[in-house]
């Protein structure tokens, strides 16, 4: 499991706070949990991660590589808002097995099992990369990058966006992205023929495709432009076909 850390956020505007900022409606984890993002004015990612409701608090489990930066930025969002934030010991544990008492089902997809906050790893052997090429799962860092648009990534299919809570930083892209548009290029899986390597580039007909990111046994998650990925592409000494 990509290393995790905890936030917390109390005080008596965590909600209000919080609501203005995400993507998703943050009233859903009252003792609960969602996912969601916080993204630039122009739309694009800062960084993904789950809101837990908890009595007086609000959790942040967020990737450790992004945890710095999005508390960074919360701080500074924070202005006359009566909220502290700080960052917890809590580790974070997921797996697919029997959940343990106080565990939250990951709200992404029901595959993916459960979530656990406490001060051990709990986590069981699951092999998370497969699943989430399996259930076309991006993971901060991999395919969610600072060049990333949400949509494009599927965050709505991941009940990660939520169009009727009100406003959130770089709402207005989102919302165009959503109604006035097609997506012409995004995530997808690919079934995978032949040798290729995480990065790669992908042609099909001499043409830049997209690039090769997470791979699991012969399937793989990709950014495509759809156009193109219509038949046989290549990448490395591989072949390619779009799985739907």
């Amino acid at each position: 499991m990509t290393e995790r850390s905890v936030l917390s956020i109390t005080g008596e505007d965590r909600v209000t706070f919080l609501q203005g900022l995400v993507t998703n409606d943050v009233t859903k984890a009252a003792d609960g949990i969602i996912y969601t993002a916080l993204l630039t004015p122009q739309g694009k990612f800062i960084a993904d991660f789950f809101v837990i409701g908890q009595d007086e608090r609000l959790l942040i489990d967020v990737a450790a590589s992004h945890v710095q930066t999005l508390g960074q930025r919360l701080m500074m969002y924070r202005l006359r808002a009566a909220v502290a934030i700080e960052q917890t010991d809590l580790v974070v544990s997921h797996g697919t097995g029997p959940a343990p008492e106080g565990a939250y089902a990951d709200p992404r997809h029901p595959a993916l099992g459960w979530r656990a906050y406490g001060e051990t790893d709990i986590s069981d052997d699951t092999d998370f990369t497969a699943l989430r090429v399996a259930h076309q799962i991006p993971a901060t860092g991999i395919e969610l990058t600072p060049d990333t648009y949400i949509l494009e990534a599927g965050f709505e299919a991941l009940g990660g966006v939520d169009f009727r809570k009100g406003c959130f930083v770089g709402q207005e892209i989102v919302a165009r992205m959503k109604h006035k548009t097609v997506l012409k290029k995004g995530l997808a899986r690919v079934q995978i023929s032949g040798e290729a390597q995480t990065g790669d580039a992908i042609t099909a007909d001499g043409k830049p495709v997209g690039t090769l990111y997470t791979m699991s046994g012969d399937q793989g998650l990709a950014y495509l432009r759809f156009d193109r990925a219509k038949g046989e592409m290549q990448a490395g000494q591989a072949t390619l076909t779009r799985l739907e």
